[in-house]
């Protein structure tokens, strides 16, 4: 079964996902489904339980109204739910996608994603959700979760969507880089896009000849295709080639190391992701 997940929130990123998800479907010529996902860390809590310092048929009166309204909430987040999937159902169709189902769930993003996955063929999230902070430029903790426990091509949207003309593939000759090569080599409906391999680091022989490889295997499916190498700090030359030479879409691998280890160096995966204006395709 080929389908798309489409994973919304509340957030402006939304209408977003929506219209990269009706991209990626018609290239891929999948189904979508849209995922609405309720976990309570990130609902209104419950106003502090004051009864500790006052009499025991208060306590249990406060108790009662917290516990009524905790109830109250759930359901007006439930509602509040089904009418963001409908909202997004119908965003969907309008633009030509035929057959678009919902899921609502009272979990975690990743968890569901995780179980639904199976027979999906990429996963649509929105860079940000409700509660990142955009002043910093933080990326959604949900986001980073799923990209870590998923091994499906995932594509983070951009704020707005934009026609999508040139893409760029941070080639370092891995598996995941290689996974993308794969993608777009059995799937002619992206060979409209005009795609550049970019290699970061010092010119050598056997990297040459991968990426030489990748280049012939991508020209062999129809696509136009050209390769740069620029020497520098990965993240740094990735982000400018991006703004400098009209780069509509992004592949890359992600998180190819612990979260220890990029606790300690950092992550050219998040630097990416925080600072690039354009729709990322993570590969693991």
């Amino acid at each position: 079964m080929n389908k798309i997940l489409a994973a919304i929130d509340g957030s402006s990123y939304a209408s977003s996902v929506c219209d990269h998800a009706s991209w990626l479907a018609k290239r891929l010529n999948s189904e979508v489904e849209i995922i609405h996902v309720i976990d309570r860390s990130n609902q209104p809590e419950a106003d502090h339980d004051l009864s500790g310092s006052i009499g025991v048929g208060a306590r249990s009166t406060l108790l009662d109204e917290l516990s009524e309204l905790d109830s109250k909430r759930a359901k007006v987040a439930m509602e509040h739910g089904r009418a963001l999937l409908q909202d997004a159902k119908t965003h969907i169709e309008k633009a030509g996608i035929e057959k678009v189902s919902v899921v609502l769930r009272h979990d975690e993003l990743s968890d569901t994603i995780n179980e639904l996955e199976t027979y999906a063929n990429a996963i649509v999230i929105g860079k940000r959700g409700q509660s990142a902070d955009f002043a910093t430029m933080h990326i959604g903790s949900n986001l980073e979760r799923v990209a870590r426990s998923s091994n499906t091509p995932m594509l983070v949207a951009s704020r707005a969507f934009k026609p999508i003309n040139k893409a760029l593939i941070a080639y370092d000759g891995g598996p995941s880089c290689n996974r993308a090569i794969n993608m777009l080599a059995t799937n002619e409906g992206f060979t409209d896009i005009e795609v550049e391999l970019l290699y970061v680091g010092k010119p050598a022989p056997v990297r040459d000849k991968l990426i030489v490889k990748a280049v012939e295997r991508l020209q062999e499916s129809g696509y136009t295709v050209t390769s740069t190498t620029k020497d520098g700090t990965v993240e740094k030359v990735i982000a400018e080639h991006v703004e400098n030479n009209g780069i509509d879409l992004l592949f890359m691998g992600a998180y190819g190391h612990s979260r220890i280890r990029n606790m300690l160096i950092g992550s050219t995966t998040t630097e990416m992701l925080r600072t690039c204006l354009v729709p990322v395709v993570l590969f693991r």
